[in-house]
């Protein structure tokens, strides 16, 4: 079994103020909290002996490479991050950080905000500026109508609300 894994495929560079924060914030967590407490705990089962068959040593010594992993790739990412803090020129057309209102054939509207990848787990109606329903809306206008492929079939909506703030 190898040790290879391969890169995690970074999203687009655009990110919203709340999901920079919440980056950062979990950057810090990691660095400063708990590979510290994963340190000690791995020095305490390292001083207990033989280490071969210390599972305590074992397990920290794997979660310190986990932490270290995940520390390296958001210190890359949050380098290459764009925060976008302010509305777009045009408010009433679909860019990032847009709430958009849609209604299906059915009547039915729904409301999603287009955020970056690494922020769209925050909330259910958050999507990903790379998801075909984001990419479907970008640039788009008030009652245009925006057809998305699904694997069920192609599904048409129209825009009939648009805003920047929450």
């Amino acid at each position: 079994m190898s040790r290879y894994r391969p890169s995690e495929k970074p999203g687009s560079q655009f990110i919203t103020p709340e999901g920079a924060a919440r980056l950062k914030q979990e950057l810090d967590a990691l660095w400063r909290v708990e590979r510290p407490r994963v340190t000690q705990a791995v020095s305490e089962a390292a001083a207990q002996g033989d280490r071969s068959e210390n599972a305590e040593y074992t397990y920290g010594k794997k979660r310190l490479r986990e932490i270290d992993r995940r520390v390296r790739f958001l210190r890359k990412r949050l380098d290459g991050m764009t925060v976008v803090d302010k509305p777009p020129s045009d408010p009433k057309r679909v860019f990032f950080g847009a709430w958009v209102t849609l209604e299906d054939p059915d009547g039915i509207q729904e409301t999603y905000r287009i955020v970056g990848p690494d922020e769209f787990d925050r909330e259910p109606r958050f999507i990903s500026m790379d998801a075909p329903l984001a990419r479907a809306l970008m640039r788009k206008a008030l009652d245009d109508e925006v057809t998305v492929q699904l694997p069920g079939g192609d599904r048409a909506y129209v825009i009939v609300g648009i805003r920047y703030s929450a």
